[in-house]
C-alpha cells in the first residue's frame, strides 16, 4: 500500500431522524484513482461533502497526511490541497472562458487585484491558464462567455478551474453527468491525463466504462454506510455488492 493522503475515521452526519453517512472509515493512496460507488441515495455527494468541508460531521474526524483537518473550511482545505468539483457545474456564467481559469491560478499564485494594473502584467498566471485551456481542450474558445459553452465544455472548464488551484487531491463527483455519449471519451481521456501526471483521483461516478478504464480501487457505499473495497474485479464478485445494486445478479464493473 502507498502512502495514505486523505483518510476518514468513523465520520457521521446525521440531518435530524436521518443518519446519512454513518461511521465510514477510509483511507486514500497517493497517486491512485478511487472511485466511490453506490446505489442512489446511498450517502456519496454527502460523503465528498464531508472531506471538502462543504458539511461538518456530526461525528469523526478527516485527515490530510495525517493532520486533523475536521474543523477546517472548504477554503482551507483548498490550501492544504484538496480541490472538489460538483455535481452541477460552478462556473462565473458572465466571464470569459479564459477569465474563470485565470481567477482560479491567480488564487493559487496568492496574486491579488491592484488598481492600474493591466491583467497582461502577470505573465506566469495567464501562461498557466492558456495551458490549462489547452489541456481541457478549450482554448479555442477562450473568448467565449462561460454561459455560451455547451453542458460539455462548462463540465471540462470547471475542471480546468480545480486544477488552477494545484490541487494534491482532486475530489471529482460526477463529472460527466449531463454529457452526451461522445463528450464522455474525451473527459475520461482527460482524467487519465490527470491521473498520469501524479494527482490524486477519488470519483463519483456512475458509468462503468469510466469506471473500468481509470479507477484503481473502487470503494463501495450502501445507506450511507462503508460496504466494501477492493479492485474492480474483485469488487464486481463480492455477493454483498451484487445484493445491494441487483438482487444478487452480477455488477457489471468490469465490461
Amino acid at each position: 500500500m502507498g502512502e495514505i493522503l486523505l483518510r476518514t475515521e468513523d465520520i457521521s452526519i446525521q440531518f435530524g431522524a436521518l443518519k446519512a453517512v454513518n461511521k465510514v472509515s477510509i483511507s486514500i493512496e497517493e497517486n491512485k484513482f478511487t472511485t466511490i460507488l453506490g446505489p442512489n441515495g446511498a450517502g456519496k455527494t454527502t460523503f465528498f461533502n464531508l472531506l471538502s468541508g462543504l458539511y461538518k460531521p456530526t461525528e469523526g474526524k478527516v485527515f490530510f497526511r495525517d493532520k486533523d483537518i475536521t474543523g477546517q473550511t472548504p477554503q482551507e482545505r483548498i490550501k492544504e490541497g484538496i480541490g472538489r468539483s460538483f455535481q452541477l457545474t460552478n462556473v462565473f456564467p458572465k466571464l470569459t472562458v479564459r477569465e474563470n481559469v485565470r481567477l482560479a491560478a491567480q488564487s493559487a499564485a496568492n496574486v491579488g487585484f491592484r488598481l492600474f494594473k493591466s491583467y497582461k502584467s502577470y505573465a506566469e498566471v495567464n501562461a498557466r491558464s492558456d495551458e490549462l485551456l489547452e489541456q481541457v481542450l478549450l482554448h479555442d474558445k477562450a473568448p467565449l462567455r462561460a454561459s455560451e459553452l455547451t453542458h460539455g465544455e462548462q463540465r471540462k472548464l470547471e475542471l480546468a478551474m480545480v486544477l488552477a488551484l494545484e490541487p494534491e487531491v482532486l475530489l471529482l463527483d460526477e463529472p460527466t453527468a449531463g454529457m452526451s455519449v461522445e463528450e464522455v471519451p474525451v473527459m475520461i481521456d482527460l482524467l487519465r491525463q490527470i491521473k498520469e501526471k501524479g494527482t490524486t483521483i477519488v470519483l463519483i461516478e456512475h458509468k462503468m466504462n469510466m469506471v473500468k478504464a481509470l479507477s484503481d480501487k473502487l470503494i463501495i457505499m450502501v445507506n450511507g454506510e462503508f460496504l466494501c473495497e477492493g479492485d474492480p474485479e474483485e469488487v464486481s464478485r463480492n455477493p454483498e455488492v451484487m445484493e445491494a445494486y441487483l438482487g444478487g445478479g452480477v455488477v457489471n464493473v468490469t465490461a
